[in-house]
């Protein structure tokens, strides 16, 4: 074995679903294709539990969740990860910037904030009314980081070269909310390092959160993964599959029709006599031809 070989950082990827309902098709894109990528390249493949928001989580969800992935032949490795259980990790983060003094305290809510600022990527872009301190009178409700005004540049496997000024799109973002609980933003950077992952494939509904968390790696001296991101299912009406347009629970019982509809949706060209054949022998063949160079371009694309 070549000494370049010893020293190659094992690929380690991730499925990071909500436990807030049931899977959908457009969840299960992100399932295959992440699975796919990581084990196409011999990696390993987490699951992690995107639970912060206890209040949405629906009972059941997560086993269900668990349940469907392994319907459809996607076996994970380790333990699967409860971001609820990491809440130290993300104490200790902010910690670390506020002693670095890259982030502050805001006590804004989302009234004033409407009221006062221009509309970014995401919704209202926070005008700073609390970069310089607390105004006379108010206590802190939330905490937010002092984006630099700089822009930030990544290579997306299946986009190319992407630019985004955080700055003037999106504004010092929160990272721990006035009801306590802990950004996505800031959790996933920190779970993600943390478990050691190297390539982040997902929705590219998430492209504009990227150039926050590498923002946010590049404060906290945290290595940055590579970036892939598949085009989102979308109904009739345009809207994103999820469980707010009310996209359908995907059905363990036809898994293996439903990873033929995964793997066409993907550009992968299912070999036509997989109709029919059990879920580990589509599994099998996805893995020996999966081809990332195949995925369509676009960000959004028609459910079948």
């Amino acid at each position: 074995m070549c000494a370049d070989a010893l020293h190659e950082t094992p690929v380690r990827g991730r499925f990071a679903p909500s436990p807030t309902g049931p899977l959908h098709f457009g969840s299960l894109i992100a399932a295959v294709g992440s699975f796919l990528h990581a084990r196409s390249r011999g990696g390993q493949w987490l699951v992690r539990m995107e639970d912060l928001d206890g209040p949405r989580e629906v009972p059941g969800a997560r086993d269900d969740i668990l349940r469907t992935l392994e319907a459809h032949g996607l076996e994970w490795d380790g333990p699967v990860r409860r971001q609820s259980d990491g809440l130290a990790l993300y104490e200790a983060a902010l910690a670390r910037l506020m002693r670095d003094g890259l982030v502050y305290p805001c006590a804004c809510t989302r009234r004033e904030i409407a009221d006062s600022a221009l509309q970014g990527i995401e919704g209202a872009i926070y005008p700073g009314t609390c970069r310089g301190g607390l105004p006379a009178g108010r206590m802190p409700r939330s905490w937010r980081v002092r984006v630099p005004a700089m822009p930030t540049t990544f290579i997306d496997d299946a986009h190319g070269e992407l630019t985004q000024d955080v700055a003037a799109d999106v504004g010092d973002f929160v990272l721990k909310r006035a009801d306590g609980l802990f950004a996505y933003q800031l959790a996933v950077v920190v779970d993600d390092a943390d478990q050691g992952i190297t390539e982040v494939v997902r929705g590219a509904d998430l492209l504009g959160s990227t150039a926050r968390q590498i923002v946010l790696q590049q404060m906290l001296a945290l290595p940055k993964p590579t970036y892939l991101h598949l085009p989102v299912a979308v109904n009739p009406a345009g809207e994103k599959l999820s469980k707010q347009s009310l996209a359908p629970r995907i059905a363990p019982e036809t898994a293996s029709l439903n990873l033929l509809a995964v793997l066409s949706f993907l550009g992968q060209a299912p070999a036509a006599d997989l109709r029919g054949a059990p879920v580990a022998a589509i599994v099998a063949w996805a893995i020996e031809h999966w081809n990332a160079r195949a995925l369509p371009r676009a960000r959004t694309l028609p459910a079948p």
